[in-house]
């Protein structure tokens, strides 16, 4: 029995790091693909690739596991936030360095807890504000020289932050009520997202070779996998567990970061990066506090 519970730890440990690079390979290739595109000549495709995965995924009983919903505003809100979230996202990593990025994408959960106490009525203590605090003073570890460091670039990333924490409350909504709508959560999102994109190409499209093609199939299948491997590291380890190992991806970020696209990193994107990761934990620890298991007083 024990023997089974470590394996399982160690396979959670492991599906929870491989989704970190599957979802930074993904989004190298949004970086990639930004310097000579448009986001709705990569989200057209990209996005119906996807909402057939999820077809296909679901393809026994597709009406119930797929299209069913049983918050469809909620879940409109979801998609809205998603479409604009991700062309917000795609710019972002077109105008900043790869690595900086990861300080907007670190600081959606403790958004995400804040707007928790609005649209879920969840109460937000004091540990939650001050996880706030100390990831605002991650971000300001990006503006050093003051406002005049704040660019176009920023400005897209704050927003992407903003609809990837509408984008994660409204799913977890949609999940306290619908907890058998796993796929119609990845897949409506996408379909809007192709629609909405599909509408726009006209005016942006670019020809495309061969090879453009392949990386925005590429893309979707690591953005698939990355989901599905998530949502199995969760099967196996607790969130609280999960989330800490998933700030791997600053590590692969930098390292891709310079690689790929000769990039250096600064000494306070690293201070903001320690800072973003240390919030996240103290939110994890909370969680871990609230839910600890309380231990019996023997009687006298």
């Amino acid at each position: 029995m024990i023997a089974r519970g470590r394996e399982a730890v160690f396979l959670g440990v492991s599906l929870a790091v491989i989704y970190t690079l599957l979802i930074t390979g993904a989004d190298a290739i949004t970086k990639l693909f930004s310097t000579n595109f448009a986001a709705p000549q990569m989200f057209a495709l990209s996005g119906g690739l996807v909402a057939l995965f999820c077809l296909a995924a679901g393809h026994k009983s597709a009406a119930t596991r797929v299209l069913a919903t049983r918050c469809p505003r909620i879940m409109a809100l979801r998609a809205a936030a998603t479409v604009i979230g991700t062309c917000a996202f795609f710019y972002a990593f077109k105008l900043l360095p790869f690595a900086e990025v990861f300080l907007f994408i670190a600081i959606i959960p403790v958004l995400a807890a804040l707007l928790s106490r609005v649209m879920l009525k969840e109460s937000a203590g004091g540990q939650v504000w001050g996880a706030m605090i100390l990831g605002v003073l991650g971000m300001a570890a990006l503006f050093q020289d003051g406002v005049d460091s704040f660019g176009a670039g920023h400005f897209v990333a704050f927003l992407a932050v903003a609809m990837g924490a509408v984008s994660m409350v409204a799913s977890r909504y949609i999940g306290q009520r619908d907890p058998g709508g796993l796929l119609s959560q990845v897949f409506y999102p996408n379909l809007a997202l192709m629609v909405v994109m599909s509408a726009a190409l006209p005016f942006v499209f670019v020809p495309m070779g061969w090879l453009d093609v392949l990386w925005v199939g590429y893309y979707a299948a690591l953005l698939f996998a990355a989901r599905w491997v998530l949502v199995a590291a969760l099967k196996l380890l607790p969130a609280y567990v999960v989330t800490p190992l998933m700030n791997l991806q600053f590590l692969w970020m930098v390292a891709i970061g310079s690689v790929a696209f000769g990039e250096r990193t600064g000494a306070g994107v690293f201070l903001g990066a320690a800072l973003m990761i240390a919030a996240g934990a103290w939110l994890v620890w909370d969680q871990v506090r609230i839910h600890a298991p309380k231990t019996a007083v023997p009687a006298e």
